[in-house]
C-alpha cells in the first residue's frame, strides 16, 4: 500500500515538473511584438522609427561576458559635464536585422526646444561626428546579404525637440531623414515616424 501510494504522489509530481518545464520555454520573447512607440514627453525611454519602411526600436542584447548590451543610450560630449554635443545611440540586437541608429545633436543644452535641421553625417559618431546635427544607420540588405550603411544628408530632415528639461533629465522629439548609401551616392533611403521620450539618467533601461 505505501509503495502505490507514493507512485500516485510521485507520477502526478512528474507530470506537473514536465508540464511546468514545458511552459518554461515560452518566455517574453516569444510574446514580444515590436511596435512603434506613441509620442510622448514623461521620460518614458521608448524609441521608434521607420527605416526604409521597416521598424527599428531598441533590444538589448547579452555581451560576450554575460553583460547586458543596451539597446538605448543617451550621452553627453566630449566629457561627462561638456554638452557640446549629446547623442542618442540605439541598437536592436535581436531582430537580426543589425538595426543601429545614432542621433549626433549639438548644442542642446543651450538651444533647447525647437525645430532644427539634419544635415549631412559621415557615419562617424562621438568626436569623429560632422560638427552639426546629423544621424547615421546600419541596416540589413537581404539582397546584399550585407549590411549598409546609410548618412544623412545636408538639409535632409528636420530634428523637434518638444521637451529638454534638464532638472528632470528628460528629452523628447520627433524626427525624419532621408539618408545616403556610404558606398553608393545613389542609394537613399528614408526615415520616418522617428519619435523618442528619454529620461536619461533611468538609463540602460529594460528593452526586451
Amino acid at each position: 500500500m505505501k509503495t502505490l501510494l507514493k507512485n500516485h504522489i510521485l507520477i502526478p509530481a512528474i507530470l506537473s515538473f514536465f508540464l511546468l518545464g514545458a511552459g518554461g520555454c515560452n518566455n517574453d520573447d516569444d510574446a514580444f511584438v515590436p511596435t512603434l512607440p506613441p509620442i510622448t514627453q514623461t521620460g518614458e525611454n521608448t524609441f521608434g522609427c521607420y527605416v526604409d519602411g521597416k521598424l527599428l526600436i531598441p533590444r538589448d542584447g547579452t555581451g560576450s561576458l554575460h553583460t547586458t548590451d543596451s539597446g538605448l543610450r543617451f550621452i553627453a560630449g566630449p566629457g561627462p559635464t561638456d554638452f557640446t554635443y549629446n547623442e542618442i545611440m540605439v541598437r536592436d540586437f535581436k531582430s537580426g536585422n543589425g538595426g543601429l541608429l545614432t542621433l549626433h545633436i549639438t548644442d542642446l543644452q543651450q538651444n533647447g526646444e525647437g525645430t532644427y535641421t539634419i544635415n549631412e553625417s559621415n557615419c562617424k559618431a562621438n568626436v569623429d561626428a560632422n560638427p552639426n546635427i546629423n544621424l547615421f544607420v546600419r541596416w540589413w540588405n537581404e539582397e546584399a546579404q550585407a549590411f549598409k550603411w546609410y548618412c544623412s544628408i545636408e538639409n535632409g530632415g528636420t530634428l523637434t525637440i518638444t521637451r529638454y528639461d534638464f532638472e528632470n533629465r528628460i528629452v523628447s522629439g520627433t524626427f525624419n531623414s532621408t539618408a545616403v548609401n556610404r558606398d553608393d551616392p545613389n542609394d537613399f533611403i528614408e526615415i520616418t515616424e522617428g519619435r523618442f521620450d528619454i529620461k536619461w539618467n533611468e538609463l540602460p533601461g529594460n528593452f526586451p
